[in-house]
């Protein structure tokens, strides 16, 4: 993991924390606080680092409110803290 992939992760983190703990964010929160006018260009990027997240049991991935797997999520996504 590169030092960028660390600091997606980092600010997953800190979007999350600024939130009540039952919210959620959307990558593109993370790719426009991480940059204002490459985003775009971060969004992949962002995915990634949340689905290493829900592999190390950090967060979860839903779609319409619903846990999906990441590795098959198409379209929108939002990244909440793992709920027990």
């Amino acid at each position: 993991m590169t030092s960028s992939d660390h600091e997606l992760e980092d600010k997953i983190r800190e979007l999350l924390d600024s939130r009540s703990r039952d919210s959620t964010i959307c990558p593109s929160d993370v790719a426009r606080a991480m940059s204002d006018d490459g985003w775009r260009e971060l969004m992949e990027p962002v995915r990634r680092a949340a689905r290493r997240m829900v592999d190390a049991g950090e967060v979860e991935i839903t779609q319409k409110g619903t846990v999906v797997d990441p590795s098959t999520a198409k379209g929108p996504i939002r990244i909440r803290w793992k709920r027990n």
